[in-house]
């Protein structure tokens, strides 16, 4: 049976990486978004993963599971000071990130148990450390590390959960760096989207790690930081 994979914010960035690195590796891919997913050997949904009912038919075209990677959530952490900080737009970053979450996940387990599957998350070393003004980023992948360790210890052991903490990873529309943003990492260069892909691999075989958060940076949450 050939495996299968679910990844959700696949139209771009991290996302893309993988469907692209699963489906050249002969996987049945499925890449919702709320894009259009453009990628060879990809079956694209169009899909807010905030929105109960499309998630709901999104499922209904999906007929198996071994791989759930919840990756879809607004990239820009930056969304202006608290008190400027509407309800709307809390709700439109954490149901990006961790409502779509739960609400994927929710749909996928009966799939996943079928077939002995595992859920990776994607969160960030925002969900650890924080730059100003990005509350409901942060509030939403520390979130969703919670909802990782919650996940494994109520599914296990027919499903395995795990998350991956990305650092600052290259991808389209944060690529502009100069030097110093490489220099700065104790490994001396940025993040690659195959970092992450590596990492992905390497949680799906490892039938003994479950709740765990992989922090993928570098080394930058390990680093101590004083003014010059």
């Amino acid at each position: 049976m050939t495996q299968t994979l679910i990844i959700t914010g696949a139209a771009s960035g991290i996302g893309r990486g993988i469907a692209h690195d699963y489906a050249g590796r002969g996987w049945r891919v499925f890449g919702l978004d709320v894009d259009p997913v453009e990628i060879d050997g990809v079956t694209g949904i169009v899909c807010d993963v905030g929105d109960e009912d499309q998630v709901a038919a999104a499922f209904a075209q999906i007929d198996g599971c071994d791989l759930l990677i919840n990756n879809a959530g607004i990239a820009n952490p930056h969304r202006g000071p608290i008190e400027d900080l509407t309800l709307a737009d809390w709700r439109r970053v954490t149901d990006s990130h961790l409502t779509g979450a739960f609400l994927v996940t929710r749909a996928a387990v009966p799939l996943l148990r079928a077939r002995k599957g595992a859920i990776v998350n994607m969160t960030s070393t925002r969900a650890q450390m924080s730059e100003p003004h990005s509350e409901a980023y942060a509030a939403s992948k520390g979130g969703l590390s919670a909802l990782t360790h919650a996940l494994a210890i109520s599914l296990g052991p027919d499903i395995r959960v795990n998350a991956i903490a990305p650092g600052w990873i290259v991808t389209k529309g944060w690529d502009d760096m100069r030097d110093v943003d490489h220099d700065q990492h104790p490994v001396g260069r940025a993040g690659r989207v195959e970092d992450i892909t590596q990492t992905v691999r390497w949680l799906q075989d490892s039938g003994f790690v479950t709740g765990q958060v992989v922090t993928v940076d570098g080394g930058m949450t390990r680093k101590m930081i004083y003014a010059e």
